[in-house]
C-alpha cells in the first residue's frame, strides 16, 4: 500500500503486482504541488529507497515527488538564495533545537541589513517541512525574481519542543508545547537571529505566520507583544477551541479574555499591524478562522480575511505564503 497526501488516495491506495514482479499503483491527474508518501509492507512503512528526495515531520521521514506545474513553486533560472540548518542550544529548554533560515539571493556576499519573516509550522511536522513540502525557498526565489516579494530572511523554527501526539479531551501536551515553544521563541530564537543575522531594526520590519498549530502560536506570540510586528499572518487556523471542541465541549473565551488588553492597544496603534487570515472552505479548521476574526474585529482590529477552495493542505499552504509575503514591508 502506498500512503500519500496525493489528492485521491484517502488513507491509501493498495499497489497491484504486474509484469516481471513489479508493484505499481496509478493515481491523477493531480494539481502542481510536492506530495508526501511512504510505501507500506506488512504493517511497517518504509521511504522509497529509489528516491533521495525526502521531508521530515515531527516523528518520521517521508518520501517527496513535486509534480511541476507552478509558476510560484517550480525551480527556475532565477538566483537563488539559501536555507541553512541551524542548531542553537536553547537554554530556556534546556537542550539543542534546530531550525531554518532562509537568506535571499545576495546575503552572503552583501552587507545590507534585511526584513523578516518568522514562518511557523503545523502540528505534526518539522522545522523543515516549510522549506521542503512547503517549497519556502523557491517560492522566495521566485517572487524576489519577479519583483513581487522583497528580498526578506524567512526564519522556520520547531514549534515542537518534544514528540508530539494528539491526545484526547483535557490532555495539555498541546497547550504544554505551546507554552515552552513560545517562550523558546522570545528568549532563544529571536535573539538568536537579532544578533547572528542582518535584520533590519524595528516592528515594520518584523513580521509573523504560521499554518494550523503555527497559526494558533503565531497569535500567541503576536498578541504577546503586538508592538513587535507590522504583520501576522495565519493560515487555516485561529484559536483552537474558540468555536467549540470535542465532545461538544462549550466555545473557549479564555484566550480573548487574556489578551484584552493586547488586542485593544493593537487596534489603536497608528498604523494597526496588518492581520491576515485564509482557510480553505473544506477545512475543518474554517469555523475556527470564522469565529477567531469575528473576535478580532470585535476588539477594532482590521482583519483581511479570505475562504479558498480546498482544505487543510499544502495545496493551499504554499499559495498563502507567496499572497502573504507579497504585501509584507515597507519599500527602502
Amino acid at each position: 500500500m502506498i500512503s500519500s497526501d496525493l489528492p485521491g488516495t484517502g488513507r491509501g491506495v493498495d499497489l497491484t503486482q504486474g509484469e516481471e514482479e513489479v508493484w505499481s499503483v496509478t493515481v491523477g491527474p493531480v494539481p502542481a504541488g510536492a506530495y508526501r508518501y511512504q510505501f507500506w509492507v506488512d504493517g511497517l512503512a518504509f521511504s522509497d529507497p529509489r528516491n533521495p528526495a525526502t521531508s521530515e515531520s515531527n516523528s518520521q521521514s517521508w518520501s517527496l515527488v513535486l509534480v511541476p506545474g507552478s509558476e510560484v513553486f517550480d525551480l527556475r533560472e532565477v538566483p537563488h538564495g539559501a536555507v541553512a540548518s541551524v542548531y542553537y542550544h536553547s537554554r530556556a529548554l534546556g537542550k539543542p533545537r534546530r531550525m531554518h533560515v532562509y537568506t535571499p539571493p545576495g546575503y552572503e556576499s552583501g552587507e545590507g541589513r534585511y526584513p523578516v519573516l518568522y514562518l511557523l509550522h503545523g502540528a505534526t511536522d518539522s522545522d523543515a517541512s516549510w522549506s521542503t513540502v512547503g517549497r519556502a525557498g523557491v517560492i522566495l526565489d521566485n517572487l524576489i525574481a519577479a519583483g513581487k516579494v522583497r528580498p526578506m530572511i524567512v526564519v522556520m523554527p520547531a514549534g515542537h519542543t518534544g514528540p508530539f501526539r494528539f491526545g484526547p479531551p483535557g490532555d495539555n501536551a498541546f497547550e504544554r508545547q505551546m507554552a515552552e515553544f513560545v517562550t523558546d521563541f522570545r528568549e532563544e530564537i529571536r535573539p538568536y537571529i537579532e544578533r547572528t543575522y542582518r535584520v533590519r531594526d524595528g516592528a515594520a520590519y518584523r513580521a509573523i505566520a504560521g499554518l494550523s498549530m503555527g497559526g494558533a502560536q503565531t497569535l500567541e506570540i503576536a498578541f504577546g507583544q503586538p508592538e513587535d510586528f507590522s504583520a501576522i499572518g495565519v493560515f487555516s487556523s485561529g484559536v483552537f477551541g474558540i468555536a467549540g471542541g470535542f465532545g461538544g465541549q462549550a466555545p473557549n473565551s479564555t484566550w480573548e479574555q487574556e489578551h484584552a488588553a493586547a488586542l485593544d492597544s493593537a487596534a489603536q496603534r497608528e498604523p494597526q499591524p496588518k492581520v491576515w487570515f485564509a482557510t480553505g472552505k473544506d477545512d475543518f479548521l474554517v469555523e475556527t478562522s470564522r469565529k477567531t476574526v469575528e473576535m478580532l474585529k470585535r476588539h477594532g482590529l482590521n482583519v483581511d480575511y479570505r475562504e479558498t477552495e480546498g482544505g487543510h493542505t499544502w495545496l493551499n499552504w504554499r499559495d498563502y505564503l507567496a499572497e502573504f509575503a507579497s504585501e509584507l514591508f515597507p519599500a527602502g
